[in-house]
């Protein structure tokens, strides 16, 4: 059975959640109690030295890092996620390296300001999203996916930080190819969002 080390609001588990998802693949989900840091306790910490979420056990093969992990699940298990032609591999690792880059500065930055109170530069985090998010929009105009002419892993990796962009005060609405983009991922079968993060309201 695949156990997946898990939390809800995190963009980076719900990267693993949705491809699992896609995939059709039957797993326990193990609730990792962020905010009492039990990820940083020596159960979790023998299992990723990182101290990070997402992790994956598949059977006793343990993976960190959520491109790591779906990758791994789409070779295993869905390796039309993943075709393996040179060309195909470059333009997905392209997208790859953006979501553990630009991706993570920007909307996941900004989202982290809004969502988990993370004391980071928000206006920066907001400047670079729009910029990477008028990049990707202008680079979707004429295509359906992000990497490649079929729905690949770059695309799960680059949607859920994205989708999420407005938790972190991130306007989507300039960018028509990329709402049209995230709709196509969400009618994908098996689809399955994350749950929305709601600022508490002042009494």
């Amino acid at each position: 059975m695949i156990k997946l080390y898990d939390f809800p609001l995190s963009g980076h588990a719900h990267r693993v959640r949705l491809m699992l998802s896609l995939l059709d693949l039957q797993y326990e989900s193990i609730h990792v109690k962020l905010d009492e840091a039990e990820h940083l306790g020596a159960a979790f910490t023998d299992l990723n030295p990182f101290q990070q979420i997402p992790v994956l056990d598949d059977d006793g093969f343990v993976v960190r890092d959520s491109v790591a992990i779906l990758c791994y699940l789409a070779r295993k298990y869905g390796p039309q996620w993943y075709p393996q032609d040179a060309k195909s591999i470059a333009r997905i690792h392209e997208w790859l390296s953006i979501a553990t880059k630009e991706i993570a500065t920007g909307p996941a930055s900004a989202r982290l300001v809004n969502v988990f109170g993370v004391k980071l530069d928000h206006a920066a985090a907001i400047e670079q999203s729009n910029k990477l998010l008028s990049i990707i929009n202008a680079q979707l105009e004429g295509k359906d996916w992000i990497a490649i002419d079929e729905a690949s892993i770059a695309d799960i990796a680059a949607y859920t930080y994205i989708a999420h962009a407005p938790e972190g005060g991130v306007s989507l609405a300039p960018y028509s190819n990329i709402i049209a983009w995230l709709s196509r991922i969400e009618a994908l079968p098996g689809f399955v969002a994350m749950m929305k993060f709601e600022a508490k309201k002042a009494s």
